[in-house]
């Protein structure tokens, strides 16, 4: 295991992807953007005119932004300018009230606020130029949900990166020396004190999954499962509760509530598609502490590893990866070793790589229903020594290469693939 060389920046990295977000995080980059271009304007706010990349679009269109009710980019370029707060990163509407929401709706009614698509080759983009009395401040935000890149004020650079700007992506390059094999390796033999902090994702997400359990967001899908087993049409069994309790969560972060998720790579979905499969089977398997947060940290490191290897932003939807991590932590708890892990990571690929993402939006829910469940019966059939082998599809014996096949589908073919959905959710007639 190569601990002593890659240890301390595989943590650093961890710490950095593994962090709260409040809402759909493509919205929640520009609501960020709008709100540290207000801190700069020092006047009263007329008019913002935000530009996002074409898929920071697709992912913003649908999906509720948090404590308004409201789906859609507009409402968090207004929220984000008039209560957002400028220091808070993927939590900067944490603050927002009923009357700040009030004052957004009526700069959308004024037609006061603009969102259009930026020419731009970045995945991840969003740009807020806000105007007032005195002038105009434009803050851009790029290659990650809160890497700021420009600060102007009335055509003076306040702030600019530059070659920084490329900081993210190279950080991931490290990945490429790893194989899963050592990061398996490191979360099992690191001292624990080192990795402790991965429990903070159990803490948020489980606070999510029960307020989707309680309430009726997006398509409640928690909630309408659970009813069935009331009703006798599905089993109380670990596949349903792990299903369940997931993507309650989901739909709860999706339908707006305003409690944060612990996301991964950017993703609040990602997160919790990473964390509560473990903390279920944790819960089921009577699992200690150490046990707990060392099945969460390989579970988000996996999820990171392979997160590293595609696009910020495609057309493969990454909760399914992310849920290659969680039969990572889900294998180890029910007392898999790294054998089984490559196993269910390979099934996985073999069962669901190429689903799409359409845009962030209450269906993702769904998608991470898929995904843990195609998750937990790969470890199962790893567990029973059954596994999609390297002589079907994409799938090769190692699990490493397995992986690398389907990153490479996402960073490639199905770049053409995003360009179709971005022009039929554009298109596309909206009061359906």
């Amino acid at each position: 295991m190569k601990k002593i060389e890659f240890g301390d920046q595989l943590i650093a990295i961890v710490k950095r992807d593994v962090a709260p977000a409040l809402g759909c995080t493509e919205p929640i980059s520009l609501a960020l953007a709008s709100a540290i271009a207000v801190s700069y304007l020092g006047s009263d706010l007329l008019q913002i005119q935000a530009k996002v990349s074409p898929n920071l679009m697709k992912n913003g269109m649908g999906v509720t932004v948090p404590g308004t009710g409201m789906v859609g980019l507009p409402i968090a370029a207004a929220v984000g300018a008039i209560a957002g707060d400028a220091n808070a990163g993927l939590e900067v509407l944490k603050n927002i009230q009923p009357k700040d929401v009030e004052l957004a709706k009526a700069m959308l009614n004024a037609n006061q606020v603009r969102v259009d698509i930026a020419n731009v080759d970045f995945p991840l983009y969003s740009e807020a130029l806000v105007l007032g009395e005195q002038g105009w401040v434009k803050v851009c935000i790029q290659d990650s949900h809160t890497n700021v890149v420009l600060i102007e004020k009335n055509g003076e650079i306040l702030f600019q990166k530059q070659a920084e700007v490329l900081e993210v992506v190279d950080d991931y390059q490290f990945f490429e020396q790893l194989t899963a094999q050592d990061i398996y390796d490191f979360a099992m033999q690191t001292p624990l004190e080192e990795i402790a902090f991965i429990a903070e994702a159990a803490k948020l997400n489980s606070a999510l999954s029960k307020e989707g359990l309680e309430k009726e967001y997006g398509l409640h899908i928690g909630r309408t499962l659970r009813k069935q087993i009331e009703l006798g049409l599905l089993s109380n069994d670990l596949l349903n509760r792990i299903v369940i309790e997931t993507t309650a969560a989901s739909d709860a972060r999706m339908g707006g509530a305003l409690l944060p998720a612990m996301s991964n790579s950017g993703s609040g979905n990602q997160g919790i598609a990473a964390t509560m499969p473990s903390v279920i089977v944790a819960r089921f398997v009577n699992a200690n502490d150490e046990q707990l947060i060392r099945a969460l940290f390989l579970s988000h490191t996996i999820a990171i590893y392979i997160h590293s290897k595609l696009p910020k932003l495609s057309a493969l939807c990454a909760v399914t990866t992310a849920a290659m991590g969680s039969a990572a932590g889900m294998a180890y708890l029910l007392g898999g070793r790294f054998n089984a892990i490559s196993m269910a990571i390979c099934s996985m690929i073999g069962d669901i790589s190429g689903v799409l993402c359409d845009g962030a939006a209450n269906s993702c829910a769904m998608k991470v229903s898929t995904g843990v469940s195609s998750a937990y019966k790969a470890v199962l059939m790893a567990l029973d020594n059954s596994r999609v082998t390297g002589n079907e599809g994409i799938v090769e014996h190692s699990v490493d290469k397995s992986i690398n096949n389907l990153c490479a589908i996402a960073t490639k073919s199905m770049v053409h693939m995003d360009r179709q959905i971005i022009e039929i959710m554009s298109t596309k007639d909206q009061d359906c």
